[in-house]
């Protein structure tokens, strides 16, 4: 396939404006490509790679990328996406979140060429009269009228009136780094089109936008670090193969289209064989994307060596402090440890007993979490 073609199909929902786009990618025009990431959480997960991977593919034909770390809109919390009002962060929390960003995002784009900003540089400064011009382009009609905002309005949820600044701060974003083109999933269609509105009224050319669908979580849900449901860029690479290998057989296809780059008419073809193969294929892809075909080999065969032939992987088992379950355990939430728990998900490798209560103390263990995952739990 064409690669401007490709790059306005693979893994996009919807394209505003996809005809002036397409013009604007023939016409050899670099162009400006935002996308803006808040540091909600420490680790970033495959589910934001979607968008940083489809800014890869504008990076590889020779456009400017600008990435904006939203360590301002951070303070505000976007609810784009949220049933419920996002606490305001602290600004250490937003600085401890960020501090490994460049390098996990290195792991994707090419540095070198990157445009890093962080938007307090002119949200800071602004004053309320420029808050006041930003606002008066948009009536409050237009805010709750999204979905998920609606909902809680009419399950009598609180809605603050920080939550209707988000947007004209995203939007403001695209003016201030005069961006040509934006990313981002679905639930930010309001947000990315408040930057069109807002670059137009300043007398900028009103940016093009190229959305993603939003990838599902492990267990079927949203993609979302406050369920434990993702794939942390983060994640040592016997975890993140374990992790796609416990999905469901439903859901590689998608994996393969936004979280890979192997050509579609490839992955066709993977798809059409045995499923446990075509996982297996979308497990090594992955984690060779993010931590090298080497690490991608070793992972998948411990992996075959544990679900195979019964046994624990023999290396690269996390190492934990001997501790109360939920303790030791500190990247699944205590609602999702404790479902996983009363499902029988989790049990002693050595004694084959499955683990009771996450209150319970685990010792000297090797401990299996859900199909995949393992954990070896040392006395210090």
């Amino acid at each position: 396939m064409d690669p401007i073609d490709e790059l306005l199909t693979r893994g996009v929902a919807e394209v505003i404006v996809k005809d002036e786009l397409h013009k604007k990618l023939l016409s050899g025009e670099r162009l400006r490509v935002k996308l803006g990431i808040d540091p909600t959480s420490p680790d970033l997960h495959i589910g934001r790679a979607v968008s940083l991977l489809k800014l890869r593919d504008f990076q590889k034909l020779g456009h400017q990328v600008v990435l904006i770390v939203g360590d301002f809109t951070a303070v505000i919390g976007d609810t784009s996406d949220k049933e419920a009002e996002r606490p305001m962060l602290t600004h250490e929390a937003i600085e401890h979140n960020m501090k490994t960003y460049y390098e996990q995002v290195g792991g994707i784009l090419d540095l070198s060429k990157v445009e890093f900003r962080h938007n307090s540089e002119w949200l800071v400064p602004l004053t309320y009269r420029d808050i006041g011009e930003h606002a008066d382009l948009f009536s409050v009609a237009d805010f709750i009228a999204r979905d998920n905002i609606a909902r809680r309005l009419k399950a009598g949820k609180r809605v603050s009136l920080r939550e209707v600044l988000y947007p004209l701060m995203q939007g403001y974003d695209s003016v201030a780094v005069k961006a040509d083109v934006e990313l981002g999933g679905m639930d930010q269609k309001f947000n990315l089109l408040a930057g069109r509105t807002m670059q137009e009224k300043m007398g900028q050319r009103p940016q093009d936008i190229v959305m993603n669908p939003l990838i599902e979580g492990l267990d079927g849900r949203k993609m979302s670090s406050s369920w434990g449901n993702t794939i942390a860029l983060t994640a040592p690479a016997h975890d993140m193969f374990g992790k796609v290998m416990s999905m469901a057989d439903e859901q590689v296809p998608a994996y393969f289209e936004l979280c890979t780059r192997v050509p579609m008419n490839e992955v066709k073809e993977i798809l059409k064989g045995h499923p446990k193969v075509a996982k297996m294929r979308l497990a090594h892809e992955i984690v060779a994307l993010y931590h090298g075909k080497d690490a991608a080999q070793k992972a998948e065969d411990d992996w075959t060596n544990t679900f195979s032939e019964g046994g624990v992987p023999a290396a690269d088992v996390p190492t934990v402090s001997a501790g109360k379950l939920r303790d030791i355990i500190k990247d699944i939430s205590t609602s999702e440890l404790r479902r996983l728990v009363e499902q029988g998900a989790v049990s002693s490798v050595i004694s084959g007993k499955k683990i009771g209560s996450i209150d319970d103390e685990i010792r000297e263990d090797t401990i299996r979490i859900g199909k995949h995952r393992f954990l070896r739990v040392k006395v210090r």
